[in-house]
């Protein structure tokens, strides 16, 4: 297994870095979005930042990322600019689509992040496609797509399982498990608890991680990027996690009853953000006073991305069209 010492000094802190930007924007805009300023439905990714970093955190920029309606957290880890998503949910031009795609739709191809869709698994197939152009234009670019434990559910998960295999495609089914599609528990959806086996009838080989340990979900993604890039084909990989809020919209909803506080409580002993923190201090790769550091200047780009999205300019009425089709 690798260990934080295993990594060179660089990545340990870029991976702290990530955590720390996506846990703390997350919570700014859960702060900012009852000013009703952000006319948009926002899935927010508190508590399984994990999975996003360490799987980004195993890929070159040129790799592609496709998302889903809970997407922040990944076009952050993947690289993506901080400003243009903030000024997005806002709705502005200097959004990173326009304005016009709000915070389940952001985009940032200069970082290999290619979208984001808000139907369930339909991101799947799309991240299909581009693993087969890298593999028709003789690439070693991988393509990841992420989905979370609904996203099994439709057939086009299944569909997309058997084209990869059948056609060795360099790809990754990256799934985040954090247990509940909205309010429904996935044993009330699904009659056996083996998401990382559904690919075994295709040749898929899976495995489930702790979706809170950045060090294993970055070993074992690490592994199947290299499958990917040796020509071996597909992986899944399953990430067992929690979400905080509520399915959407910034706030707890342990007053619902689908869950309970105790279980929330439970997972929150297990936050990936201090565990890797200690890591990082106790290995000596960085003192606690150079990470508080770090920290502020997180925070004061956070504070100058939110005074940039409120300053900039709404879309003009001439662009209401474009992108259309």
């Amino acid at each position: 297994m690798t260990s934080i010492s295993d990594l060179p000094r660089d990545e340990a802190i870029a991976i702290y870095e990530s955590l720390f930007l996506i846990r703390q924007a997350e919570l700014k805009i859960a702060e900012l979005y009852p000013e009703q300023e952000m006319r948009c439905p926002t899935h927010l990714s508190v508590g399984q930042e994990a999975v996003a970093v360490g799987v980004c955190a195993a890929l070159k920029i040129s790799d592609h990322v496709y998302s889903t309606h809970r997407c922040h957290a990944h076009y952050l880890a993947k690289g993506g600019n901080l400003k243009a998503m903030v000024a997005e949910l806002y709705g502005k031009s200097t959004g990173c689509a326009g304005g016009k795609g709000g915070s389940m739709h952001l985009i940032d191809t200069s970082v290999g992040m290619m979208g984001a869709s808000a139907i369930v698994a339909s991101s799947i197939p799309i991240a299909v496609g581009s693993a087969l152009a890298f593999q028709l234009q003789g690439k070693d670019n991988v393509a990841v797509a992420f989905l979370g434990d609904a996203g099994v559910e439709p057939g086009a998960f299944a569909e997309s399982l058997g084209f990869a295999a059948l056609r060795r495609l360099p790809i990754i089914f990256a799934c985040e498990n954090n247990l509940y599609a909205t309010q429904s528990h996935m044993a009330q959806r699904q009659p056996l608890d083996n998401i990382y086996q559904r690919g075994e009838p295709f040749g898929i080989p899976g495995t489930r991680v702790d979706g809170n340990d950045v060090v294993e979900i970055y070993e074992v993604t690490r592994d199947a990027v290299n499958r990917c890039r040796a020509g071996q084909g597909p992986s899944l990989i399953e990430a067992r996690t929690y979400r905080w809020l509520e399915h959407v919209g910034p706030y707890p909803d342990y007053d619902m009853g689908y869950r309970s506080i105790d279980e929330l409580h439970e997972w929150q002993k297990n936050d990936p953000l201090p565990s890797y923190r200690n890591l990082l201090t106790q290995s000596d790769l960085i003192g606690n006073k150079e990470l508080t550091d770090l920290e502020s200047q997180i925070n004061d780009m956070i504070e100058d991305a939110v005074a940039f999205a409120k300053e900039s300019p709404m879309p003009s009425a001439d662009k209401l069209d474009q992108f259309l089709y």
